[in-house]
């Protein structure tokens, strides 16, 4: 009797399982069967984000390390090489120039954090080193709040934690050089009372911060003195010279000559270009150093900003035209860095060669023209930097143009 009561409750189970292996009724009234939702879990399965593989590091080896401006240009690359060398790394970001889009890859990864702040306010964490990079770079963006551009400094963060500190300076500590290439002793040439001071001033400022804090404080401080630096990431409007150049001749239209819609000058002015990631090896050499002083990191190959410019229109293709306006105040004349310093120091000099640089970023920007949706994605990232404990581990990467690029 109980082998058969038994049996009954079996059969009345196999019955509802076939049953229910045709029909079920989901939550909106609708007739679903179970292959239609295994087909669903598996495509959820599929969109799990895939981050990047990571290098594993010991605790003893692993650092807490803060980059302030992380989501921007310069930062989100210095936040990729972090993150793939294994450290965890911690973004403050208010996000004024920066975008979450270059730092997505990362969201969500337990080595990674984001943190919506501004830092002219107070940040209380525990971290072992700080790049700080927060500071808007481009005329435009530093003319349009020039008080709060002078405004932001957290020495004090570091000087509570003990962490060393990189501070990201500039080649317009100094202003129209009147030292040509200029090196790390020169004292610069700078107007305090123009519509540049806020930005040049500021970066000197700090600079004089970070000093006093080393001697008073015993800080541990790094000055990187970045001059002019391209690549994909850069702000489509920041109003710099490559991204303008670059934007104008994908629209074909009149190539400015200066760092604004207009053209400005003679076209004779002089700069010199490094590649995003020759700054971040240089950047992360520097902090690795042992060395306290400033450290001009930039490319010591000069280009008139004329030359530049018909470089860009060629490599696009375009049809654009060269026109000239009247020269802004206090524009730099010329601009090249004397990198002896970082390259007896730091064992660092640029590799990147301007047209490989330039090619990458115009197909960022070219990209970047496709973007009509917010879905759309045009995803940068260096496959270089990639590193591989598995060869058959790959992650894809869908750009605007619907592109997958495989690493």
């Amino acid at each position: 009797m109980a082998l058969t009561l038994v049996q009954y409750r079996f059969d009345v189970v196999l019955h509802y399982v076939m049953v229910s292996r045709k029909t079920l009724f989901t939550t909106d009234g609708k007739q679903t069967t179970i292959a239609q939702l295994e087909e669903r879990i598996q495509a959820l399965e599929a969109s799990k984000t895939q981050y990047p593989e990571v290098t594993f590091l010991s605790y003893k080896d692993r650092k807490r390390i803060l980059v302030t401006g992380g989501a921007g240009f310069v930062g989100s690359h210095l936040v990729d090489r972090l993150m793939l060398q294994g450290h965890e790394v911690i973004v403050a970001d208010n996000f004024f120039t920066g975008r979450k889009r270059n730092i997505e890859h990362w969201i969500g990864h337990e080595n990674f954090e984001l943190i919506n702040h501004d830092i002219v306010n107070p940040l209380f964490i525990e971290v072992d080193q700080i790049y700080h990079l927060a500071s808007p770079a481009s005329p435009p963006h530093y003319m349009w709040n020039p008080v709060k551009t002078i405004k932001f400094f957290i020495l004090g963060l570091a000087r509570r934690v003990r962490a060393r500190f990189l501070f990201a300076s500039t080649s317009e500590v100094y202003g129209d050089p009147e030292v040509h290439p200029q090196k790390e002793t020169y004292f610069g040439n700078v107007n305090s009372f123009g519509p540049r001071a806020c930005y040049d001033e500021s970066k000197r400022v700090a600079e004089a911060m970070c000093y006093a804090y080393a001697k008073q404080e015993r800080i541990s401080i790094r000055i990187a003195r970045i001059f002019n630096t391209y690549g994909p990431r850069m702000h489509m409007n920041d109003g710099r010279v490559v991204s303008n150049f670059i934007l104008q001749s994908l629209q074909n239209e009149s190539i400015t000559v200066r760092n604004t819609p207009y053209i400005y000058g003679t076209g004779k002015q002089t700069r010199s270009f490094a590649y995003v990631s020759d700054l971040i090896d240089g950047l992360i050499s520097l902090m690795n150093s042992n060395y306290s002083s400033p450290v001009n990191i930039g490319n010591p190959d000069e280009y008139t900003i004329e030359q530049f410019a018909l470089i860009i229109k060629d490599l696009v293709g375009a049809n654009s035209s060269l026109a000239f306006k009247e020269a802004v105040t206090d524009d730099p004349q010329q601009r090249r860095p004397d990198i002896t310093l970082a390259k007896t120091l730091l064992n660092w000099q640029p590799r990147v060669k301007l047209i490989e640089g330039l090619n990458k970023t115009i197909a960022y920007f070219r990209n970047e023209l496709l973007v009509k949706h917010h879905s759309e994605r045009n995803v940068y990232f260096p496959t270089e930097w990639i590193h591989h404990s598995d060869l058959s581990t790959t992650v894809t990467v869908t750009s605007a143009s619907n592109l997958r690029e495989e690493f």
